[in-house]
């Protein structure tokens, strides 16, 4: 029987699996429906920021940041994280959302400072910037590769003795009374366990309804578009762009845009192993309005190549961190978007919730994220929203 067995070798399973064994727990089993990183990890934008006004998510991004940083030194290998720095700019309208989450991020130690439109230009010279009425940096920042990150853990974990299973789909969750006692396979076979985990993003509510536990996720449709510059770009930041609510960042020699729009973030999923592979009309025709209008300077941009890919998104648009009522039965979920940048803490944060109940994390509370708060009524946003934003802010 294995102390943990964990459901889904993204990178949330792979990173609680990492901080499990970081405090002592050396009999872990790993259980991937398909691949190594093959699920919601695999289509991340890997951004790295700690821009966040809910004080527990920009703490946990800022914990993360120096595992991202030294993860050559620690994994042996490089998972893809180009350090370019985060840019935010603001319209009007959001000045003082903007101002009050800024200094709350400094407040906890997150290193970020208001810049001017001088300063933004000489980082993206192609830009226009005249719609701006505020900007902050944050030099920390940048962005990953999500799926070199998980296959980076995942060999550490295995050279360490962990094992990890492929192909090893999980239909139910076993119970006696209100303890779990491991999982099922779809093929029949018994995996005992003395805690499970489940981390497998829009594929968790299922496996919890039959228990009685309702898990409210709605799997979200992302589309993402590469387009080529033409140009040489160097190295610019990512580029959070609150007025025409997109984000972009260099991906190779191609620019990476997304939407954050909330207003548009509302594709939902019927079917988790069934949806588009490109990116829709609308959307490149939505991607190439607001490209062409924030970046003059590329005077001949082409689309690459476009993918899509699934958020499981909470009511709130942030994470289950929690334990349920099931003795040893624990979640891991609803990343909304953005879980990579978070990785590293959130697996410390769940190997505190098996092992102690709680987290030393600072600045983190862990009850932030518990699943009884949508029951409750009492969701996780932030004090400082955005006008017209996505959420995740």
């Amino acid at each position: 029987m294995s102390d943990v067995v964990i459901v889904g070798a993204g990178v949330i399973g792979t990173a609680t699996a990492y901080a499990l064994l970081e405090r002592g727990i050396t009999d872990i089993t790993i259980l991937e429906r398909h691949t190594v990183a093959s699920g919601g990890t695999a289509k991340s934008s890997a951004i790295v920021r700690c821009h966040y006004g809910v004080t527990s998510v920009a703490a946990l991004a800022l914990a993360s940041l120096e595992f991202l940083e030294n993860a050559r030194e620690i994994l042996g290998t490089d998972i893809g994280f180009q350090q370019v720095g985060y840019v935010v700019g603001v319209g009007e309208e959001n000045i003082e959302p903007f101002s009050a989450s800024v200094k709350n991020q400094q407040s906890i130690g997150v290193n970020t400072e208001f810049i001017g439109a001088d300063a933004v230009h000489e980082l993206w010279p192609v830009a226009n910037l005249d719609e701006f009425a505020a900007f902050c940096w944050e030099p920390r920042g940048g962005y990953g590769d999500a799926y070199a990150t998980t296959q980076a853990l995942a060999a550490n974990l295995r050279a360490r003795g962990i094992t990890i299973r492929q192909g090893a789909e999980v239909a139910e969750i076993l119970t006696e009374g209100d303890k779990t006692t491991g999982v099922k396979l779809s093929d029949g076979e018994i995996v005992p366990a003395g805690a499970v985990v489940l981390a497998g993003g829009p594929w968790v509510p299922a496996l919890g309804k039959p228990l009685g536990i309702d898990v409210p996720i709605t799997p979200i449709l992302i589309e993402q578009v590469l387009i080529n510059p033409g140009i040489d770009l160097g190295a610019p930041p990512v580029f959070s762009d609150m007025v025409s609510k997109q984000y972009v960042h260099i991906r190779g020699a191609e620019l990476l845009f997304g939407n954050s729009d909330a207003s548009e973030l509302i594709k939902s999923v019927s079917d988790l192993d069934d949806y588009p592979n490109h990116a829709s009309h609308d959307a490149l025709e939505s991607v190439a309005e607001k490209a062409v209008h924030r970046f003059p300077g590329i005077e001949n941009p082409q689309v690459a190549s476009t993918y899509t890919g699934i958020f499981d998104c909470t009511p709130d648009q942030n994470y289950i961190i929690s334990a349920t009522d099931y003795q040893g039965l624990f979640l891991a979920t609803g990343m909304s978007g953005h879980g990579y940048k978070t990785a590293p803490a959130i697996g410390t944060l769940m190997a505190d919730l098996i092992l102690d109940g709680d987290t030393a994390i600072p600045n983190v509370t862990a009850s932030d994220f518990r699943l009884s708060r949508f029951a409750e009524g009492d969701l996780l946003v932030s004090p400082f929203p955005y006008k017209g934003a996505s959420g995740i802010r």
